[in-house]
């Protein structure tokens, strides 16, 4: 029982417990606005009076569960040593961008550049295709030695690759991007003097040429891999390869009349001052990755960032940036084979119709110059249109739930099969028109393979897809030059193209067949060997 002393005693008053006013953010992060469609739809009202009461506690719920099923999540940036991270606060799914987005974005204005870039890198090889017939005309050279002198690209562009796909794991996509047009493009403008001057600078100028490009394709990899998620980068490929093609048919339908108005070189001074420019443009108006961009919106870093594989990419490079590459590991895996097997077929198909189209039309079917470079160009306008189709097509397979290997396969298989049967019928045609025709269609077939072995190489082995790529194009350039210089000997032997055609579609069924047995579109594990 309480006693009356103790009833009269004071019952202990505890301190008030003081109000929390509302934080104000830091300098260094700032909370992005609410959207307008978002707020208008609060239950109650939020101000200073009463944001911190009970109800607000209720109003945020809310709030959130309408943001999640609007599928826009509030993200936070911070800046710190010049780069920015964007972190949600929550898990959700990040909404996919609309197709204006997607236009207007960063990422498809690096893309751009290194279409540009691909471009530049096509047509400066592509010249001597069609400038060969003069020099050969003027300097008395036979088809067979043509061929050696149109393949001494090639000898430079064997060494390069493995060398280049390593820095580009090393140092990034931009910094050697650029080195590689600055070259490039040297080369292509002091051409016209190596020709003046001897054979032997003229030899080396393609070298160096090839030696500068070999660089091209694991930069646009690289870069890709840092810009685009897994499931935009088949488009991305798709983009800068129609810039690659383009080249071609810029290379081969302007070299004619740029000939005919500044002379036989005026096609390597326009197309090397080109390059000149464009590496200023890429110096800075890019970053080498979405965190270092300045001009980036928080809402595409986020998406970019949001993607997992793509954050696993940059932690696997962190950790292994200064280590040697294991080739021997990773040419113990099948997988890799795949890559060096389909690379291979590719560029074999892609030099012999590249390098021997022109004196193809002109020597079967008695077309001029012009001509001969119009119908060799036309395909590889086509094969530009084809491979965005293709990569608009894979990236449409994955997101609707098709595994990424059964995606590749079936694209390789398609830039496989395809032209081996096109290349069957070009052997039957009977006019120019017919042989274009089916041309094209081989060609175009073949940027299916854009969105099979050349996307697989991030898939596979992300932190190594440099490396990967450079040992893949090394093999590719090998058979290129085996394929460049045996088609030459081969018709001086037979006296016809059909049956060195008739080859290579078997070569490319052989190889789609290989790829579909071996091939994969998971992540290969090559700590460890068979």
């Amino acid at each position: 029982m309480n006693s009356p002393a103790a009833l009269r005693r004071p019952l202990p008053v505890s301190s008030p417990t003081p109000i929390k006013s509302p934080q104000t953010p830091k300098p260094s992060e700032r909370q992005l606005p609410l959207t307008n469609s978002s707020a208008s739809k609060l239950p109650c009202k939020l101000n200073h009076r009463n944001w911190w009461s009970k109800t607000s506690t209720a109003c945020a719920t809310e709030f959130s569960s309408r943001l999640r099923s609007e599928r826009i999540l509030p993200i936070r940036a911070s800046s710190s040593n010049g780069s920015r991270s964007i972190s949600s606060s929550s898990g959700g799914e990040f909404r996919q961008p609309t197709a204006v987005e997607f236009i207007t974005s960063e990422r498809v204005k690096v893309v751009a550049m290194l279409a540009l870039a691909l471009a530049l890198c096509n047509a400066d090889r592509v010249v001597m295709s069609v400038a060969i017939v003069p020099l050969s005309l003027s300097h008395g050279w036979r088809q067979s030695f043509a061929g050696v002198v149109q393949s001494s690209f090639l000898w430079g562009y064997l060494i390069s690759p493995i060398a280049g796909g390593t820095l580009v794991d090393l140092y990034g996509g931009k910094v050697v991007m650029a080195w590689g047009v600055t070259l490039w493009s040297l080369a292509t403008f002091l051409t016209p003097w190596a020709a003046e001057n001897s054979l032997c600078a003229l030899l080396a100028m393609r070298m160096l040429l090839g030696i500068a490009e070999g660089v091209a394709l694991p930069c646009m990899n690289n870069m890709i891999a840092r810009w685009f998620p897994q499931t935009e980068r088949s488009r991305a490929v798709g983009l800068a390869m129609a810039g690659f093609q383009l080249g071609s048919a810029i290379g081969l339908t302007l070299s004619p009349i740029l000939m005919s108005q500044g002379g036989l070189y005026g096609p390597f001074v326009i197309f090397g001052l080109s390059g000149f420019l464009w590496v200023l443009v890429w110096i800075s108006a890019t970053s080498s990755t979405p965190d270092k961009c300045h001009q980036i919106s928080a809402y595409e870093l986020q998406y970019i960032q949001n993607d997992g594989n793509m954050q696993s990419v940059i932690k696997d490079k962190s950790k292994k940036s200064k280590v040697i590459p294991p080739f021997k590991r990773l040419l113990s895996k099948l997988p890799t084979w795949t890559l060096i097997v389909a690379n291979a077929m590719h560029s074999w198909g892609f030099f012999v119709i590249l390098s021997w189209m022109p004196i193809y039309f002109k020597t079967i079917y008695h077309v001029d110059l012009r001509q001969a470079a119009w119908f060799s160009a036309v395909p590889w306008s086509m094969m530009a249109v084809a491979g965005y189709f293709a990569g608009v097509l894979s990236d449409m397979m994955i997101q609707r739930g098709i595994s990424v290997t059964l995606t590749r396969k079936i694209m390789q298989s398609i830039g496989f099969i395809g032209p081996g049967i096109a290349l069957v019928g070009l052997t039957m045609a009977r006019s120019p028109s017919n042989a274009s025709a089916w041309l094209t269609l081989a060609v175009g077939l073949k940027a299916f393979s854009h969105c099979g072995f050349l996307v697989n190489l991030q898939e596979i082995a992300p932190q190594y897809s440099g490396v990967l790529h450079g040992i893949s194009n090394t093999a590719g350039t090998f058979a290129a030059i085996v394929g460049t210089v045996g088609a030459g000997y081969f018709v001086e032997l037979v006296g016809s193209f059909k049956g060195f055609l008739l080859l290579t579609a078997f070569l490319y069924f052989s190889a789609a067949l290989f790829w579909n047995f071996f091939a994969t579109g998971g992540r290969v594990n090559f700590d460890e060997t068979l």
